[in-house]
């Protein structure tokens, strides 16, 4: 028994540390990326230093790979385009979809196992075990979703400051891809990852609206939207670059000031359940239970 427990929790140990290093691995490109962008000349450990790739691989990151491809031959019917996406928007560019897949296979394994292993065999664990199938599975994904939110919120919140750099820096005379390479250098963060993405694949033979199309897809959020549209239709009307830049800043000013006015609306029914069940209790223990000693002095 005590054997199956050490098996148990080496293994929850190797499961949990390929989690740790899944969350917190660098947003990159993906390894084709790099692969394109040696084809097409430059080399590959320039190319990673200039876009700060980090390829991992080995140890779990391996098994849960092979166990995505098994699982992926043996059943199909994984959406992997749209683990991708998800993927994508956690900037987890070097992780597949079936790396990601065997990380939840792992998941929805060990941590029913442990339950099983420390408890007592009743009615109870056995329940237990069968809830942590499900969490197992889904953990691995709502980290990736949570951390696709966070990094989509930042990418929103800089969009407007990039905007009024590139106001700027056009009307500085500078074109719109140089803007955009001094926007990249300026932020820190998602944004500029994102920017540099874009500007590498403009440089391996894209066309300015196709990268732009490539970025929206990676951060699709209203603004990001409205900017990429504003600017594709713009270049294919022949508008200035620097008025759609104005009327995109003024834009996005007004989207700034419309989200945190519904912030702001909806902080009263967010502070309501705190409110009614954490802070009232409080208050009314504090203000009632010495009248009631009293009372009950009285009354004795």
């Amino acid at each position: 028994m005590i054997g199956f427990l050490i098996f148990g929790l080496f293994f929850v140990g190797v499961c949990v540390t390929g989690l740790i290093r899944l969350i917190t691995s660098r947003r990159a490109h993906a390894v084709q990326r790099v692969a394109e962008i040696e084809a097409y000349g430059s080399s590959s450990a320039l190319a990673s230093a200039r876009l700060g790739v980090e390829v991992q691989s080995g140890g779990l990151t391996d098994i849960a790979g092979r166990i995505g491809d098994l699982v992926v031959r043996r059943f199909g019917g994984v959406r992997e385009a749209d683990l991708r996406a998800e993927l994508m928007a956690a900037g987890m560019y070097t992780v597949s979809p079936r790396t990601l897949l065997g990380y939840r296979v792992l998941a929805a394994i060990v941590l029913p196992v442990l339950i099983l292993l420390l408890g007592s065999g009743s009615g109870l664990t056995i329940v237990l075990a069968l809830v942590m199938i499900g969490l197992g599975w889904t953990l691995p994904l709502v980290i990736v979703r949570r951390r696709a939110r966070l990094r989509i919120d930042q990418i929103d919140r800089a969009l407007p400051d990039l905007v009024d750099l590139l106001v700027v820096t056009v009307e500085a005379g500078l074109g719109f891809s140089g803007s955009l390479r001094v926007a990249a250098d300026q932020f820190a963060g998602p944004l500029s990852d994102e920017l540099r993405l874009t500007l590498q694949e403009q440089a391996m033979g894209l066309t300015m609206g196709d990268a732009l199309v490539h970025l929206l897809r990676r951060a699709d959020t209203p603004s990001m939207r409205s900017f990429v549209r504003s600017v594709i239709q713009g270049e294919s009307l022949g508008v200035s670059t620097g008025t759609i830049m104005r009327n995109i800043a003024v834009e996005m000013r007004k989207r700034r000031r419309k989200a945190a006015e519904e912030r702001a609306q909806k902080a009263p029914i967010k502070i309501l359940f705190p409110l009614v069940f954490l802070i009232f209790p409080t208050m009314f223990i504090v203000l009632l239970l010495p009248a009631i000693f009293s009372l009950q002095s009285t009354f004795s």
